[in-house]
């Protein structure tokens, strides 16, 4: 026999069960679609690793929602941006890959394609995770006669861009002014794909400002056959696998200190920045506890991982605090430095 306060708890027990509880912000996502925008044309690295992550992320997404992945490209990522900050909705439902580039070019006053400036503040977006601490490369075609980065400070080289503020036209523009090389910078193409063509073409000698590991995953036949000239690797710490094979850094080229510092800058960031994923300023605070919990769950990922090792591109996550130091710590760069940095990625 129940005793009359054993009745009472068990009373209680299964009012509380029954009781409805308030929803979480786990349950929001329930049924819901989330849409994943990448700020770069559909053949770049930055659209490589959005449909990768968005391929496992809902797992680790309470409420399982699906993920559609949108490419946005235009004004060397700033479109994307621009539309994060100033036109998303402030749900949780739309996430972006911003490129670096749109983060940089607001600090350096940079303006889009039209004319018109960045409508947005970097220090206000939520971070929520970065995939990669990403190299950069200057390469050229097996065909062209710029073996190393020392021809092109000898030797006149096409370089191919894209548009301006792009890393494409950015990198080869700080070699060209910082570095010394003798770069003659041709704008006008749509992305890696059609660099990629032009080099292979002979149209050009070669570009600058690719990713290492989006290159590996875009043309490892290249590599194989040793169709690309590694000229040189954009990166604070050097990479292992470019060292052995003897790509060597910017840092023994530049002479003038305040160029030092301004590649510097722009490199620390990029490579910090990586591919980093964003969420709109005023997305509530549980929402953005969640979209960064499954981030950091997917990027760890035993399946995630193996996808990104057949794809050949290398996960190495960040965290949202990361991304977000990696903007504050260029938003503080000195007024000099960032005056310079203006100058020397103007083609």
């Amino acid at each position: 026999m129940v005793g009359r306060r054993g009745l009472s708890v068990a009373c209680c027990g299964i009012a509380l069960a029954l009781s409805p509880r308030p929803a979480a912000a786990d349950d929001f996502y329930a049924g819901k679609i989330v849409n994943f925008i990448v700020g770069t044309e559909v053949s770049g690295g930055f659209a490589i690793y959005g449909r990768l992550i968005a391929k496992h992320l809902a797992r680790f997404i309470p409420g399982n929602p699906t993920l559609v992945v949108k490419t946005m490209p235009g004004a060397g990522g700033a479109t994307a941006a621009n539309y994060l900050y100033r036109m998303a909705p402030a749900d949780g439902l739309t996430i972006a890959a911003l490129t670096p580039d749109s983060i940089s070019g607001q600090v350096l006053g940079q303006v889009a394609d039209d004319g018109t400036p960045a409508k947005f503040d970097p220090t206000k977006f939520q971070y929520l995770a970065g995939a990669e601490r990403g190299t950069r490369l200057c390469m050229t075609y097996a065909t062209s006669k710029i073996k190393t980065f020392d021809d092109a400070l000898a030797l006149p080289a096409i370089i191919g861009v894209t548009t301006a503020g792009s890393p494409a036209t950015e990198y080869a523009a700080f070699h060209k002014h910082a570095l010394g090389a003798k770069f003659n910078i041709v704008l006008g193409y749509r992305g890696p794909g059609d660099l990629y063509l032009a080099m292979e073409r002979g149209e050009i000698d070669g570009v600058c400002g690719l990713d290492w590991a989006a290159t590996k995953a875009q043309r490892p036949d290249w590599l194989r056959d040793k169709k690309l000239n590694l000229l040189i690797q954009d990166n604070i710490e050097p990479d292992a696998e470019l060292s052995a094979l003897g790509v060597p850094q910017p840092w023994r080229y530049i002479k003038d200190d305040v160029d030092r510092r301004a590649v510097e800058v722009m490199v620390a960031f990029q490579q910090a920045f990586g591919k980093a994923y964003v969420a709109p300023p005023a997305v509530p605070a549980e929402r953005i506890k969640t979209l960064r919990a499954a981030f950091a769950a997917a990027l760890r990922d035993e399946a995630l991982l193996a996808d990104a090792a057949t794809t050949r591109i290398e996960i190495t996550p960040q965290s949202g605090d990361d991304v977000a130091r990696a903007v504050a710590a260029l938003a503080a760069a000195p007024r000099p430095v960032v005056e310079r940095l203006k100058q020397i990625v103007v083609p």
